[in-house]
């Protein structure tokens, strides 16, 4: 057989696409329709009084999405029952008799009575054809893209009421748009969500996933977390991002570990902040580690970790007598861990976005100093404060434009 198509527009509605079908063989033809255009903003209902013989021969586009309803004679035609066609209101009638038709004889050899009811229903449908009396003609579409005719466009048409709506969840399911249609600056539903994104392991480069989440850390700020499992070889990692804007002063939070309890403390360290243990002589420099939420013994054994994994201070190459005291490092620093020895702990962020929890909170804790400082020139060069202009540069450099 051939199909043609042909792209045409009706007047006062939208392009559509018409496809014909016809086989020479056994003479046998179809033609549907297919919206040229986009899904609709809003849903459509056309609502039609058909009080004459010329109403039957109102032109329709009823799509595959769009239902079909004559409420008097409790009559409808469901959704992606039939493909989109071009058709009239007679046409629709005429299609659905034919379609009832066919079936007449396999039910009058089965069951008499089904039989007997659905001829009785087609004499009604052929009889609104002649229109002895009104009825109403319903065409509803989700998509937004079916028409019935207004032959007196563009003036209105009292017989037509025609009104836009918005699809419910489930109309834009059957429409395969997406379900939720939340606004999408719905801060509540962000922190509430857990986003996925694809990316590649650091370890081993195999496809890995990234799941990202905002956390409102209480007594502080929302901070952003980012964790990668890979599948392939195991690697964990974990990142926090600080989810407000940098601080004008830079603090420094120190704690003395007194109890055991303390290594269960919750921390943010932010990929600014330094560590320092003076018990130890020991620091821990800007963005060594990245940012971490974690507790007190989390990051202390991220510590332990990051020096025994060092190949130049504990390998073959490593100088004579270092090896003894790294040993005597690390075995202090898992006295700390285990709460034998008692020391400070110090976080110094300039730009004032780590946290250790506070367990008296809102009380003041004994145990905690936080103090704020003005930054250095040094520190905010360190930072890239010292070439960042907020505030009037808008005005600058106006006369040379």
């Amino acid at each position: 057989g051939v199909t043609r198509l042909l792209l045409t527009r009706i007047p006062f509605f939208k392009e559509i696409i018409v496809s014909s079908f016809a086989c020479d063989s056994c003479s046998w033809a179809n033609t549907e329709i297919q919206s040229a255009g986009r899904i609709q903003e809003q849903a459509v209902c056309y609502t039609l009084t058909v009080t004459s013989r010329q109403d039957m021969n109102r032109e329709v586009v009823k799509t595959d999405c769009a239902t079909a309803r004559i409420p008097e004679l409790d009559f409808e035609i469901p959704a992606f029952t039939q493909k989109g066609v071009l058709t009239t209101i007679e046409g629709i009638i005429d299609r659905a008799i034919v379609g009832l038709e066919q079936e007449q004889p396999l039910r009058r050899a089965t069951d008499e009575e089904v039989a007997s009811k659905i001829e009785e229903f087609i004499s009604k449908l052929k009889q609104l054809k002649e229109v002895h009396s009104s009825f109403t003609f319903i065409l509803d579409d989700p998509s937004g893209n079916s028409f019935v005719e207004n032959p007196h466009a563009p003036q209105k048409d009292e017989a037509l009421v025609v009104t836009h709506y918005r699809r419910t969840p489930q109309q834009a399911a059957l429409l395969g748009l997406q379900l939720d249609e939340r606004p999408a600056d719905s801060m509540e539903d962000l922190r509430n969500e857990v986003l996925q994104f694809n990316t590649n392991c650091p370890e081993c480069n195999a496809p890995a996933s990234t799941n990202m989440k905002l956390v409102q850390i209480p007594h502080f700020k929302e901070v952003i977390i980012m964790a990668t499992n890979c599948d392939s070889c195991g690697h964990r990692t974990n990142e926090v991002k600080s989810g407000g804007a940098m601080e004008a002063q830079g603090s420094r939070i120190t704690l003395r570990i007194t109890d055991p309890s303390d290594m269960s403390r919750d921390i943010l360290k932010s990929e600014t902040c330094s560590v320092e243990i003076p018990e130890l002589e020991f620091e821990l420099g800007m963005g060594a580690l990245g940012g971490k939420f974690t507790t007190l013994e989390g990051l202390l054994k991220d510590i332990r970790d990051l020096v025994e994994r060092n190949p130049f201070t504990l390998g073959d190459s490593s100088a004579p007598g270092r090896a003894e005291k790294l040993q005597e490092f690390l075995g202090k620093l898992q006295e700390i861990i285990e709460g034998k020895t008692k020391a400070q702990f110090i976080l110094d962020d300039p730009a004032g976005n780590s946290y250790l929890q506070n367990v008296y909170a809102p009380e003041e804790d004994p145990e905690l100093r936080v103090e704020h400082y003005e930054r250095s020139f040094e520190q905010n060069e360190e930072l890239g404060l010292n070439d960042m202009k907020t505030e009037g540069y808008e005005l600058q450099g106006a006369p040379g434009r």
